[in-house]
């Protein structure tokens, strides 16, 4: 190609030139002057590092970087935000020299940098993307928790505070836990030298009966799922810290989310939520978080997000970014419709026995009366899950085929309402021998239809059950 061809000749000029320009030569060797990149870090005062400081990219070691947030701070609001509006009102884009309105997705899988001996805040998003720093900084600030880091899946997350543990060390776990943790700790935890306790954690002398020096977590639902049994937060972790301070309290609040319960501020260690649950609210992705009460353990799972390689990808972190917003007003008219139902349920004579965290039936016994007074004294609400029995697994069984509104699936938290037997569906994986639920409990997810419509929805699948029947009436007083 010649520079005297009239179309392509002015162009290779300017190549020319602004390659000169670019480089210099000196008798030693040839500078090129890259162009450099404005990152976050230079944006934002205080947190520009001196090349020195930082050194060559070769002596960097990755292992003692912190890839993970910290918790948010609102210092351009002079007021105290509440909870409603933080989940709205979250700014993750100060920096964006484009001031987006609504955080994008970086969907990209590295990041380019300034130089080769300076770098900017992400390189590769396995170790960290935008997208994912604010949805794990918005949950951070929701939780109370210093760091939050998210994972692909709510199983993801659990597995990942396992990592905690070394051969020889043990855990304590709630004998009524999710089936997929059940069968996490029973079938692959075990293999690596762990030994694993299910004991009735809101029982303190079944729980000080196998704490021993071994003990590194004890993990535990409260609500538990699907029973409802509920765990005294601020009693177990009194008597944790009492016997070691190494034992790591984990709390699995995905029943609760952020909105309705705080375990760290109860006394908890790590929260661990399902985010396919309530926080992103409408079933279409899987997710999971792992919310930390100090650097220490903020280091170690944030080192185990990146070695293992389980973070949450960009698209599905803005997906919870957008269902965030919506969280509060989902799960308030959720509870109110549960609150409805739970009242149908319990004066319904198909119905033998009611499980929801803030229901007490009138002839209730002390132990549960007490059970309820614990849940409210921590939680502000019962949720939107509740489960009953009917004293028949055919008949439950007819009851779940039966209904035309609840959608028979695993999973709980979504807009829709959901049904399902536990022992046949999320809890199957737990050995008949080993379960302590009652094989006929139907599970309840109640979503945010009017409850009317919910209502009428079970009267006529309990109607289809027992053809011919009168099941309309109301229990005896």
């Amino acid at each position: 190609m010649s520079f005297d061809d009239p179309v392509f000749g002015p162009i290779m000029s300017r190549v020319e030139f602004e390659e000169e320009d670019l480089v210099e030569e000196d008798p030693e060797h040839v500078v090129v002057h890259r162009p450099t990149y404005p990152t976050l870090a230079d944006v934002d005062e205080g947190l520009t590092e001196d090349i020195e400081e930082r050194g060559l990219a070769s002596t960097i070691d990755y292992n003692a970087v912190q890839t993970y947030p910290q918790r948010p701070t609102f210092e351009a609001k002079p007021l105290p935000l509440r909870y409603e509006t933080q989940c709205v009102a979250f700014d993750p884009c100060k920096s964006d020299p484009n001031h987006p309105s609504s955080m994008p997705i970086y969907q990209t899988a590295t990041f380019v940098q300034p130089s080769i001996e300076r770098f900017g805040p992400y390189d590769y998003t396995r170790s960290g993307n935008p997208t994912r720093t604010a949805v794990e900084q918005l949950l951070a600030g929701l939780e109370g928790a210093h760091a939050a880091f998210s994972f692909n899946t709510g199983m993801a997350a659990l597995a990942a505070i396992t990592r905690l543990c070394d051969a020889g060390d043990e855990i304590i776990c709630g004998d009524d836990i999710y089936g997929g943790m059940h069968r996490l700790l029973s079938r692959i935890v075990k293999r690596y030298g762990i030994k694993v306790h299910f004991v009735n954690l809101s029982d303190a002398d079944a729980v000080a009966e196998v704490l021993n020096d071994h003990t590194r977590i004890v993990h535990c639902e409260s609500p538990s799922n699907p029973l409802m049994r509920i765990t005294d937060l601020r009693r177990l972790s009194a008597q944790l810290k009492a016997f070691s301070s190494r034992i790591v309290l984990s709390v699995d609040s995905t029943m609760m989310s952020p909105y309705w319960m705080q375990p760290l501020r109860l006394g908890a260690d790590i929260v661990v939520h399902s985010a396919t649950k309530f926080l992103l609210g409408h079933s279409d992705t899987m997710a999971g978080f792992v919310c930390t009460s100090t650097p220490e353990l903020s280091s170690a799972i944030a080192f185990v997000q990146n070695a293992e390689g389980t973070a949450c990808s960009p698209f599905d972190c803005w997906l919870i970014l957008r269902g965030l917003k919506t969280l509060c007003i989902r799960q308030d008219r959720a509870e109110e419709n549960a609150q409805k139902v739970v009242a149908f349920l319990a004066n319904h004579p198909i119905v033998r026995e009611v499980y929801y965290a803030s229901y007490c039936p009138p002839d209730a016994s002390g132990k549960r009366l007490e059970a309820q007074r614990i849940h409210l004294g921590q939680a502000r609400s019962g949720g939107a899950v509740l489960s009953f029995t009917t004293g028949s697994v055919r008949l439950s069984r007819k009851i779940c085929d039966a209904v035309h509104l609840f959608k028979i699936t695993v999973s709980f938290g979504s807009c829709n309402s959901l049904i399902e037997m536990p022992c046949v569906l999320s809890h199957a994986s737990i050995p008949a021998e080993m379960r302590t639920l009652p094989e006929d409990l139907l599970r309840l997810s109640i979503g945010i239809e009017h409850y009317e419509d919910l209502i009428a929805d079970l009267e006529q699948a309990f109607h289809a059950a027992l053809p011919g029947k009168d099941v309309s009436r109301k229990k005896s007083s």
